[in-house]
């Protein structure tokens, strides 16, 4: 099933729920909106210094003689090429103006080829991860009525044209017309001509709706954070989403000199866009692409390219301190090292800078809009202890309580937003958008946080806070303690349900190599607790120690399994 031409005309996309004219106007008249869309951003990326080097990854396409991934290096005219040749596959393939396309690869040369490639088709991308499965991929297929499937048959994890063929079988048994044709990234792409790199080349403009701008219409359907079912679509716009890329660039400083080392999973939205691969290519910076998130790849990779920048989840941060630490290594040419996706313990965030000799950036935002950063000329404290405040001087900012009444400031409340890069609704999910967005357009993000000075700083999530008795408790509270332990590597809080006061707090503990917190953690760590001057109603009344913590495919603890896990143990 791949590559057929065979095509039978897709849906249009659906409805969004797109900021009202009375805010664009006003985003317009400030300049945050640009009318440029994003297949007209990366052309002119491309070729604003074309002999500039743009790209060093590994390729699925490119194999040495023993069958395995060659890493290749592109020039941002030589990416134009290759994406341009993509584009010619894909409409080859049958894919039309404004059909969604589904883009599952990992971080390799394709991604960013194919990733050009179908804007440049004048498609919209649907973010899929490689961990992604049949259910997954069925349900945004389905959603989004997807025209292609743009796999790798040796990327690893599972075997993807099995994967691609198991979709068009599940989805025809359902009665779709049309299943996703297949595109598999490692067959090698035909060269265009140099009579057709020498064509006058302009991606073409897709008309979603009756507004007379292209550049503020649905350009790609991101994939919500969520760690529980199946992620909803987010619908992102080019003007919005472009203001935020070059937002991001201006405050973490990318320059033409940076070498950003991407390491989490390409298609997240902070990997995309904070400042991300986009932000590379708007400076005119050069990208590596690590095959994996290992401290042993990634130190090569920094070691060899002279990379200045990159971004990481906090259970790598930690990894990669550690590393360098029991293995001596010296990162010389790494000046920042950004690190979001969750909440950095202050005592963490200090022992990796120290550790890494960097500069870190936190990063707190969300793929439904809100970007948060620390600043350079932040203090440490700061830097240390809050998690940034938002790109836009129109990120409308609300911190309220239960009831959506203010709360005094400097003390905790749920995180809602607006503003011009924030979205009003996802897509096809009436249920979520009722209750996900208020009347008046504010983004309920489920964060729990609070002004600490000119910061915000995440105190927890809303379904992560635990009530015990009627108190209500914050899990990063005593995860923040629990991490300053000299012999703890990484902590969980959670509740578990209890039928005498509501939740009991549980503490799930990763030592540090060789340590031990003896026969009873319990009393070791209320001990430690107490020591710290922790309220006896928070500290944990169940501590389990584990060598590793589940996480997700994009590296977040998943609280999900954990709870699944101490209800078996309570079990039994």
């Amino acid at each position: 099933m791949t590559d057929a031409p065979a095509y039978v005309e897709r849906s249009p996309l659906a409805p969004t729920p797109l900021i009202p004219e009375e805010f664009a106007a006003k985003y317009r008249e400030a300049g945050y909106w640009v009318d440029q869309t994003i297949p007209e951003f990366l052309l002119d990326a491309c070729r604003a210094k074309p002999h500039f080097p743009a790209l060093v990854a590994l390729s699925h396409a490119v194999l040495d003689e023993t069958g395995k991934p060659v890493q290749v290096r592109y020039s941002y005219g030589e990416l134009e090429a290759a994406g341009r040749a993509a584009a010619k596959r894909l409409i080859e393939a049958g894919v039309q103006p404004g059909d969604r396309v589904l883009l599952q690869l990992p971080n390799i040369a394709e991604y960013l080829v194919y990733l050009l490639g179908t804007f440049w088709a004048s498609a919209l991308p649907v973010f899929c991860l490689p961990q992604h499965r049949l259910n997954e991929l069925s349900h945004f297929a389905t959603r989004t009525d997807a025209a292609a499937h743009i796999y790798s048959s040796k990327a690893t994890g599972t075997n993807f044209s099995q994967l691609h063929e198991d979709l068009v079988e599940t989805l025809s048994a359902a009665g779709e017309v049309a299943p996703p044709v297949g595109i598999d990234a490692s067959v090698p792409l035909q060269p265009l001509s140099e009579e057709e790199l020498a064509e006058p080349f302009m991606p073409g403009v897709i008309q979603n709706t009756d507004s007379t701008r292209a550049s503020e219409q649905v350009a790609f359907l991101q994939l919500s954070g969520g760690t529980t079912g199946v992620s909803k679509l987010i619908p992102r716009t080019h003007a919005a989403y472009l203001y935020s890329v070059r937002g991001s660039v201006d405050i973490c400083r990318i320059h033409a000199n940076t070498t950003m080392l991407i390491v989490l999973p390409a298609a997240h939205n902070f990997t995309m866009s904070s400042p991300g691969i986009l932000g590379a290519m708007c400076a005119s910076a050069k990208m590596v692409f690590a095959g994996d998130p290992s401290p042993q790849t990634a130190f090569r990779l920094i070691q060899m390219e002279g990379v200045t920048f990159t971004a990481l989840v906090p259970p790598l941060a930690q990894a990669w301190a550690a590393s360098a630490e029991r293995n001596l290594v010296e990162l010389p040419s790494l000046r920042t090292l950004q690190v979001g996706g969750s909440k950095l313990s202050p005592a963490v965030a200090g022992t990796i800078a120290q550790t890494l000799k960097v500069d870190i950036q936190q990063v707190f935002g969300m793929a439904e809009g809100l970007v948060n950063y620390t600043r350079r000329e932040d203090d440490p404290y700061l830097q240390f202890n809050t998690q940034g405040r938002p790109i836009s001087p129109d990120d409308e900012v609300l911190i309220v309580d239960d009831n959506d009444q203010p709360v005094a400031r400097g003390e905790s409340g749920h995180l809602l937003t607006r503003g011009p890069y924030t979205i009003r609704g996802y897509y096809l999910e009436e249920n979520a958008n009722r209750f996900g967005f208020t009347e008046d357009g504010f983004y309920r993000t489920g964060d729990i946080v609070r002004w600490n000075g000119p910061n915000l700083e995440v105190t927890g999530r809303a379904k992560d806070q635990i009530n015990r008795n009627g108190e209500k408790i914050a899990v990063d509270e005593i995860e923040d303690i629990a991490l300053a332990h000299p012999d703890v590597f990484d902590a969980v809080v959670l509740g578990l349900p209890d039928e005498t006061v509501g939740e009991r707090v549980a503490l799930v503990l990763v030592p540090k190599p060789g340590a031990s917190f003896g026969e009873n953690p319990r009393r070791t760590m209320h001990e430690y607790f107490t020591a710290a001057q922790l309220a006896d109603f928070k500290i944990p009344e169940r501590v389990e120690v584990m060598d590793e913590l589940p996480t997700t495919n994009v590296g977040k603890i998943s609280r999900r399994e954990l709870r699944a896990l101490l209800a078996d143990m309570l079990a039994s």
